[in-house]
């Protein structure tokens, strides 16, 4: 009678080590972590996964523009109501915004969670800026309006009045003379802006050029020009 040796039929029910299958089973967990990486970066670059404000700020501080597009897409319409509540002309509006947006991207790093949300720190900010420029335009009004009651009150002067239209032809054509010395950029926009009453944001349109430049020019076109014409102070 033929025994079977147990040892030998043990190796059918021993727990089997099999290397090969922790090798696959390793590999399918890497390829499932790239492929959800992958997703994560399809969502990421559709804007499904959206960047808080937060992390915004912290790219802003960090010089990075898309980051501050990114919030004016967000915010730039409630932005624009703050200031519209406030200032009530279009062309001083967008001044407005221009300001807060360039003092959001050179403050970036000033903010701090701790204060609030970025969304009401930059409604701050609108808010005073609208109002300093609402205070200016009435500090400017007011002295122009004292400015012309002095000048309605100053006794005449017949002799002065008689050669006025000379000095003024004088004056024009200095004028004239001094502008075409300045650069034909800085010459362009003092020309829409005073001889034929463009705003800076139509100059910005006639001119195809960003609306800081258009400032730029005009200031420092208008330096130029106060510099040239401080000779004839005491003859105008």
């Amino acid at each position: 009678m033929f025994i079977s040796n147990p040892k030998s039929d043990c190796r059918s029910c021993a727990p089997k080590t099999n290397s090969g299958g922790g090798v696959r089973s390793m590999m399918s967990a890497r390829v499932a972590f790239k492929d959800k990486t992958a997703v994560i970066d399809t969502l990421e670059r559709a804007g499904v996964l959206a960047t808080t404000d937060e992390a915004l700020m912290k790219d802003i501080s960090h010089r990075r523009h898309d980051a501050l597009a990114e919030l004016y897409g967000r915010h730039g319409k409630r932005l624009r109501a703050t200031i519209d509540g406030v200032v009530h002309e279009e062309a001083e509006g967008d001044d407005v915004l221009q300001e807060i947006l360039l003092q959001i991207w050179k403050e970036a790093d000033h903010y701090s969670p701790k204060a609030g949300r970025p969304l009401g720190w930059m409604v701050t900010i609108a808010r005073r800026r609208a109002i300093d420029r609402l205070r200016r335009r009435q500090a400017y009004s007011r002295a122009r309006e004292r400015y012309g009651q002095a000048l309605r009150q100053r006794p005449r002067n017949p002799r002065r009045e008689a050669y006025a239209p000379f000095i003024l032809n004088d004056l024009r054509g200095f004028l004239k003379k001094s502008m075409r010395t300045l650069p034909p950029l800085q010459r362009e926009a003092l020309e829409l802006a005073f001889f034929k009453g463009l705003s800076h944001s139509e100059i910005a349109a006639a001119t195809n050029a960003p609306l800081g430049t258009v400032k730029t020019r005009l200031e420092l076109g208008l330096r130029k020009l106060t510099h040239a014409l401080r000779p004839l102070r005491h003859k105008v």
